[in-house]
């Protein structure tokens, strides 16, 4: 009867605190739904996006569970769930130390506008595009067609260079030419060859005669080009290249190549003569 008498008295508290721990409940449902739906525009992987729902489900729902005990004056049973709960915490946070450093880089990965799926990327000594972000890993596709697989907290903690993010690359093109050639034709006419295939910012083309080399007189030549395609850089360079040496073929420019001059001690003779004694 003192059982009966005790739920009779309390029944009150018991069904506030049943209402209590369910509106957080089904709050915080329809809160995760919100917040998932605004993020979905920015966050692409959807394990990313469910662990976020996930989260706000459950602090929100054991914000509820606290606030229920209270009313139910368990303070005793209240303050045992939270000591035990931060032991538990504790334990697990170091035994998946590694796995959450890389649950948490995937999420600032995927919130900041930084890295994104299709990107081309450099980092860790890999470059390829990106093809997924999830809460462990980021999956790498290099040029090759070969899959690199790369921890979290491997690309937030360290540099990497994404080729997408801006419109503009620029092309930087080293070569030489001979020690008899006029020099101001020879940038005229590099400038030219840029200048009628990439039209882009043509007044931004950059000519610099950078050395004397051992058998060249060596240049620097930039210019910029839209990023409008995968490989468009290499396929830029590689036009470039074959440009500039057509032109130069016209004009009788010379690329001179390294030679590399022999003195044997007797000298060697290759006539008939010398060769019969």
């Amino acid at each position: 009867m003192s059982w009966f008498d005790a739920l009779i008295i309390n029944l009150p508290n018991i069904v506030l605190a049943l209402v209590v721990f369910f509106a957080f409940y089904i709050f915080a449902k329809k809160l995760s739904r919100k917040i998932s739906g605004l993020l979905s525009p920015r966050v692409k992987q959807g394990s990313i996006l469910t662990l976020i729902g996930s989260a706000i489900t459950i602090v929100l729902t054991g914000l509820g569970l606290i606030l229920a005990l209270g009313i139910l004056n368990l303070d005793q049973a209240l303050n045992s769930l939270i000591a035990g709960a931060g032991v538990a915490g504790l334990a697990i946070g170091l035994a998946v130390q590694g796995t959450l450093s890389n649950t948490f880089a995937g999420i600032s990965l995927s919130l900041k506008n930084d890295i994104n799926i299709n990107d081309y990327i450099e980092t860790n000594g890999f470059a390829g595009f990106v093809v997924d972000i999830n809460l462990r890993d980021t999956k790498i596709r290099t040029v090759d067609n070969n899959l690199v697989v790369l921890p979290n907290n491997t690309i937030s903690n360290n540099p990497y260079k994404n080729f997408s993010l801006t419109k503009d690359l620029r092309v930087v093109i080293d070569s030489g030419v001979g020690y008899e050639s006029d020099l101001e034709k020879v940038e005229a006419v590099a400038k030219k060859a840029i200048t009628d295939v990439f039209p882009h910012r043509r007044d931004e083309i950059e000519f610099y005669f950078m050395s004397f080399g051992d058998s060249a007189i060596n240049f620097q030549l930039r210019f910029w080009i839209k990023a409008t395609e995968k490989f468009a850089l290499t396929r830029a360079r590689s036009r470039a290249i074959v440009l500039i040496k057509q032109s130069f073929d016209r004009e009788s420019i010379n690329i001179p190549f390294p030679i590399r001059t022999i003195i044997t001690d007797p000298p060697i003779s290759n006539t008939p003569q010398e060769k019969a004694d």
